[in-house]
């Protein structure tokens, strides 16, 4: 498991009155005269709080006395004190002075992180100097762990006086330590809105169902196992929130909230519903995702005012057909249509339960481990693996994910960080068995990834984990559906684009996945005909369309079609009058996959050696061609050919010129091509020649050649290819120029580069050529803009080089390298600026590349004075023919 820094490792403090003692917080401990005054207190009969009360007056008076009063805190009705240090010192400082003000006020906020004697004393004491107060905001969470959680409130009851305040409409007693509802709270009469989320309660009190004129009760974030058969009585409720609890049933009381508008279930256990749901009728939202319901009664689809049933995430094989056809319900994340549970072992048969599977959500960041294991998912994609007999006790694992910062992990000169930094906590847990995690992470594009493992902090040192790689890429192909009314004859016919999900290794999804596609053109989700929408299904290498419209629960909106699948395959969507369309899909999709392209290929203005290779639909040449003539030249696009979607291609490089790169793509000279309509389908790549460019140009040519066709293609759609003759292996040939050299050029020096021949640095120090500026450039990939800023290239100079080559990466890298180059010709200490701009930019693998180069120039440097016998002094400028014979490095 990877887990943050040594810095980072304070553990989190679990919730609960044990760990928040005031005894243990600066400027909370009692003095000894105060001890002592507090047990005579008690002996004489008087009540704790009322001494602790005078205490505080006491010394808020001595404070107002010194001149320590705080200043102006009434705004009109409203009192606010939950911000403000020693909350309660100052109320009780109003409340010694008699403010008169004090007599209006209907809203009052104080912080649950006070002392808790203290507050106790505060609150006994607001419904004599309170008597209108209305709205009474006890919450906590004003202060955060080390990690940036929220902190409970040190609240754990209220006093009994409190009952007394009569005209209290709302209280908020949210992110406290209550694990029980104070006995006050039933009393008061008058209470329209009880907010106790955050809390510790395990149960609600019967009493609660005493409260006439409660129309919210928000209990959210707590240890709810059971709810008060009382609830059912409170008639006013309108909106009850129960989420993030730990709910398995619901009594069939509930069915008497009969203005009960919004309720919210989600993030519970539970595993079935009462039948007295339907007597909610005036029911509007109905959340219950999250949950492990099998089963769902049918009755809910007969509730008059439901707009929304939200059931996505539970365990539901099967839906009523009224709820599924329902456009109100919610059903992503549910087995639907799965295989149904397996029988009941005889009697005596040992049942063996089933391993947990936890999906949390990206509000939850702890999770349960108990000795039956389980498989969890975290919100960010990072999966856990705790196997059957891990741990012997119950174990509560905490997570956060931190973003990835090299500064997290210590990381050598060649290695990068591929994936944020996993925290677990609490740190030194030892498992019983071995974990499984896997981590997600996307291979770099510009760097060759060499190795990848997952590091362990442990012990204050990092250790590799034995690493295996799982490769998760789907992709993604829509072919487009223009022929098809003229192919189907028929005008109102269309189909949405076809969707293709394909993986090496398991053909099924681990829980089913919500795909949505948009509606096909012209057909929106509130005009549609359902009978005239289907969805049709391949699974390779079948040949045939399968019509799913009734195995899955379409969900519509204005654009577009939601549903769950569990397979990768491909998947479409027709809109049409006929009723089997198996057939027809078939013949439409064979003639479909089948695309008209054209062949191009263009070197670059600036450097005839960069050449672009592309292959493009026939409907995109001319907007690309118009886009790439300001920097590229070439020859006319090649004559149009039919590729299949997946159909491998290469490009081959002839009469005298070759490829100067050692690219994983280019296989015996032969740069290799896989077509996809959707994707650009381009590649850049660097030629030679080993012919004499000094004499004259080099006039050769690229010619591009069938290669494997994809084994998805149906047998018919290829014989009809061959039919017409267009199967041919070789497709087209466009010539390729390389211009003559002028003058000393020679080739890999810059040939037709428009800077001037380039040597930076000078004699002694060592030269960076123009070869040696090219090599740099191909390793800075993505990291270029860092290292220009390091460089002191201005930032609006940065906006123009992207403006200008937004679509060639290696365009705007070589185009920064070099302009920075030619400023800095002649000038002493450029080479050092270029390896500390590396070096602060994280890339030091490129900074010791070019000191090794230039440790090899000096070398060369030193050898050509012993050779010539020249003296240090009677070397020229570094322009001189003495400077020029020594060799500068290549890399």
């Amino acid at each position: 498991m990877r887990r943050g820094p040594e810095t980072r490792r304070r553990e989190r403090s679990l919730p609960g009155p044990c760990l928040s003692r005031p005894a243990w917080r600066a400027g909370t401990c009692l003095a000894p005269e105060d001890s002592r005054w507090a047990m005579a207190a008690v002996a004489e009969g008087l009540e704790p709080e009322t001494a602790a009360v005078e205490d505080a007056v006491r010394d808020a008076t001595d404070a107002a006395d010194a001149g320590l009063g705080a200043p102006p805190l009434l705004v009109g009705n409203r009192l606010s004190l939950d911000l403000y240090p020693r909350g309660c010192h100052r109320l009780l400082h109003l409340c010694a002075q008699q403010v008169r003000q004090l007599l209006e006020v209907e809203f009052l906020r104080l912080s649950g992180h006070e002392d808790p004697q203290l507050l106790q004393a505060t609150l006994a004491r607001l419904p004599w100097s309170l008597p209108r107060l209305r709205s009474l905001v006890l919450k906590g969470g004003q202060h955060r762990d080390a990690l940036g959680a929220c902190l409970r409130g040190s609240l754990a009851t209220l006093p009994a006086s409190l009952s007394g305040l009569a005209h209290l409409a709302h209280l908020d007693l949210s992110f406290n330590s209550l694990e029980t509802l104070p006995a006050c709270v039933p009393q008061l009469c008058g209470l329209g809105a009880l907010l106790l989320s955050h809390n510790c309660l395990s149960e609600l009190p019967e009493a609660l169902g005493a409260l006439p004129a409660l129309t919210f009760l928000a209990a959210t974030h707590n240890r709810l196992q059971t709810l008060p058969t009382a609830l059912g009585s409170l008639s006013t409720l309108q909106r009850l929130d129960l989420s993030e609890n730990l709910l398995d049933a619901l009594p069939p009381e509930i069915g008497g909230l009969s203005s009960l508008a919004e309720l919210n279930l989600a993030s519970n256990r539970l595993q079935g519903l009462p039948a007295s749901l339907a007597g909610l009728r005036s029911l509007r939202l109905l959340v219950l995702h999250s949950n492990l319901l099998a089963s769902v009664p049918a009755s809910l689809a007969r509730l008059p005012l439901l707009t929304r049933l939200d059931l996505r995430d539970n365990q539901l094989q099967d839906v009523p057909p009224e709820l599924l056809d329902a456009p109100f319900v919610r059903l992503q994340g549910n087995p639907l249509g799965g295989p149904s549970p397996a029988p009941h072992s005889p009697p005596g048969t040992p049942v063996v339960p089933e391993m947990p599977r936890l999906l949390l959500t990206s509000d939850l960041d702890s999770f349960a481990v108990t000795p039956l294991g389980c498989s969890v998912t975290l919100a960010c994609g990072v999966r856990l693996q705790f196997p059957v007999g891990a741990t012997a006790t119950p174990v509560t694992v905490r997570y956060r994910l931190w973003l990835p910062e090299p500064r997290l992990v210590p990381l050598g000169p060649h290695d990068s960080l591929l994936s944020g930094v996993l925290e677990l906590q609490p740190h030194g847990v030892a498992f019983q068995k071995e974990v499984g995690l896997w981590l997600l992470f996307v291979p770099p594009r510009a760097r060759r990834c060499r190795e990848v493992v997952v590091r362990t902090l442990s012990d204050n040192s990092w250790s590799d984990l034995e690493t295996h790689l799982e490769e998760e890429a789907p992709k993604v192909v829509r072919v487009g559906s223009r022929e098809l009314p003229a192919l189907l004859g028929e005008p109102e016919a269309a189909t949405s684009p076809l969707l293709y999900l394909s993986q090496r290794g398991p053909p099924s999804f681990l829980r089913p996945v919500t795909v949505q596609l948009p509606l096909p053109p012209g057909v929106t989700g509130l005009s549609l005909d359902r009978s005239h929408l289907h969805l049709l299904y391949r699974a390779p290498p079948a040949a045939t369309w399968d019509d799913i419209t009734a195995q899955v629960a379409l969900e519509l909106t204005h654009l577009y079609a939601r549903f769950q699948v569990t397979r990768f395959s491909w998947y479409w969507l027709w809109y049409t009058t006929k009723t089997c369309v198996g057939g027809l899909a078939r013949k439409a999709w064979e003639r479909l996959r089948l695309h008209r392209v054209n062949l191009i290929a263009l070197q670059r203005r600036r450097d005839p050696e960069q050449v672009l290779l592309q292959c493009l639909p026939r409907n995109k040449v001319d907007s690309t061609l118009r886009r790439l003539l300001e920097r590229y030249r070439g020859p006319e696009p090649s004559d149009t050919v039919e590729m299949f979607e997946g159909e491998k291609f290469f490009a081959a490089f002839e009469r005298g010129i070759d490829v100067d790169a050692d690219r994983p793509d280019c296989v015996e000279g032969r740069v290799c091509f896989v077509f996809y309509s959707h994707l650009k389908n381009l590649k850049e790549v660097y030629v030679t020649t080993t012919l004499d460019r000094r004499a004259q140009a080099v006039r050769g040519q690229v010619s591009f050649y069938r290669g494997e066709v994809p084994e998805e293609v149906p047998e018919e759609a290829g014989a009809a290819r061959q039919k017409r003759g267009a199967d041919a292996p070789w497709m087209a040939t466009l010539p390729i120029k390389l211009p003559r050299l002028r003058g000393s050029e020679g080739p890999g020096q810059g040939a037709g580069l428009s800077l001037a021949p380039l040597n930076l640095g000078d004699a002694e120090t060592g030269f960076l050529t123009q070869s040696n500026l090219l090599n740099v450039a191909g390793r800075l990939g993505p990291d270029w803009p860092a290292v220009a800023l390091h460089l002191g290239l201005p930032y609006r100079e940065l906006q123009r080089i992207r403006h200008e080559f937004r679509d060639d990466l290696d365009g705007q890298i070589r185009h920064m390298l070099f302009s920075w180059a030619e400023r800095q010709a002649g000038q002493p200490g450029a080479v050092g600026l270029l390896v500390q701009a590396l070096e602060q930019s994280d890339r030091r693998d490129v900074a010791e590349e070019v000191r090794a180069v230039l440790e090899l120039g000096r070398r060369k440097y030193q050898e050509g004075i012993q050779r010539t016998s020249l003296a240090p002094g009677d070397l020229g400028p570094p322009g001189s023919s003495a400077s020029q014979s020594a060799e500068p490095a290549q890399a």
